[in-house]
C-alpha cells in the first residue's frame, strides 16, 4: 500500500535536490493503469506533451497551472482535474506534488 503523505514529502525533497527540479515515482502499475507521484519545484514546467487516452491529476501539495488549448487552469492542493486529450503542459506555481493517473492503452477484446 502506498503512503501518499510519505511519498509526497520524499519526492519533494528529491525534486528540491535535483538539478532539473523534479522527481517522480510510479506507485501503481496495473495493466494500462499507472499512478505516479510527481514533484516539481516552483517555476519548473513539464513542457507541452501529448495526453494518454485518459489522465487526471490530484494535487497533493502546492499549486500548478495546467496550460492547454482550451485555456489555462490553476489547480491547488486537494483539487482533482481531468487532463485534456490535447497537448498540454504543467507549470509549478509553487513547490508542488501531484498524483498523475493515466490509462496508457485500452486492451482489445480477445477474439472468440
Amino acid at each position: 500500500m502506498a503512503n501518499l503523505d510519505a511519498r509526497t514529502i520524499h519526492q519533494l525533497e528529491k525534486a528540491r535536490a535535483a538539478e532539473n527540479g523534479r522527481s517522480a515515482e510510479i506507485v501503481v502499475h496495473d495493466g494500462p493503469l499507472r499512478q505516479t507521484v510527481i514533484a516539481v519545484v516552483a517555476g519548473v514546467e513539464l513542457g507541452e506533451h501529448n495526453s494518454p487516452p485518459a489522465a487526471s491529476i490530484l494535487v497533493l501539495h502546492g499549486r500548478v497551472r495546467v496550460t492547454a488549448p482550451e485555456g489555462d487552469e490553476e489547480v491547488g492542493a486537494g483539487q482533482l482535474r481531468v487532463l485534456t486529450h490535447e497537448r498540454h503542459a504543467v507549470l509549478a506555481l509553487e513547490d508542488a506534488v501531484f498524483l498523475l493517473t493515466t490509462v496508457t492503452s485500452i486492451p482489445k477484446p480477445e477474439d472468440a
